[in-house]
């Protein structure tokens, strides 16, 4: 597999409406990953979900309202986009996924060269994502219509920067 998937935060607490720190946008982006992932499956290629799993007194916490606690419903990854077997789920602390998780190993196991990176938030996890893979020599490529954020502007601000800055192909 030279290719992954890397799906990001598409859990209940970011994309159903009420959820805690719910995306806005993020409702609309779920059929185009849909295809995505779709598509990757055909494909064989890697799919990973790297999915918030924080502690109930994460200092995450202090900035933003409790999200995405681990084991619960906030936390997992919404029906449409559900993991099937053999698909890596990363339990995520940080905004990167690579901060004390296995993503790195995983990545280097199966010899991913290249990423399609999707999901929420796009000016926070998203880039931060991108800004792993790019700092590891991956190829990343951005579909702008499969990821969403709470602030356009930071949205727009956060594709230029994957751009200019670590080579992502956003289209």
């Amino acid at each position: 597999m030279a290719h992954a998937l890397i799906i990001v935060d598409m859990l209940h607490d970011f994309v159903r409406p009420g959820g805690a720190l719910f995306v806005p946008g993020a409702p609309g982006i779920v059929p185009v990953i849909q295809r995505e992932l779709d598509r990757a499956r055909e494909a064989g290629d890697a799919v990973i979900f790297v999915c918030d799993a924080h502690d109930p007194d994460d200092r995450e916490f202090e900035r933003f309202p409790p999200h995405a606690v681990a084991g619960s419903l906030g936390a997992e990854v919404i029906d449409e986009l559900a993991p099937r077997a053999g698909e890596m789920v990363v339990a995520k602390r940080r905004y990167s996924p690579f901060f004390g998780t296995q993503l790195h190993q995983a990545l280097l196991d199966w010899g991913i060269t290249r990423a399609t990176v999707v999901g929420v938030c796009t000016h926070i996890c998203v880039m931060e994502t991108v800004a792993g893979l790019a700092n590891r020599d991956l190829a990343v490529r951005v579909p702008r219509e499969a990821v969403a954020d709470f602030d356009p502007e930071l949205a727009q601000a956060a594709l230029k920067r994957m751009q200019n800055l670590f080579g992502a192909e956003i289209c």
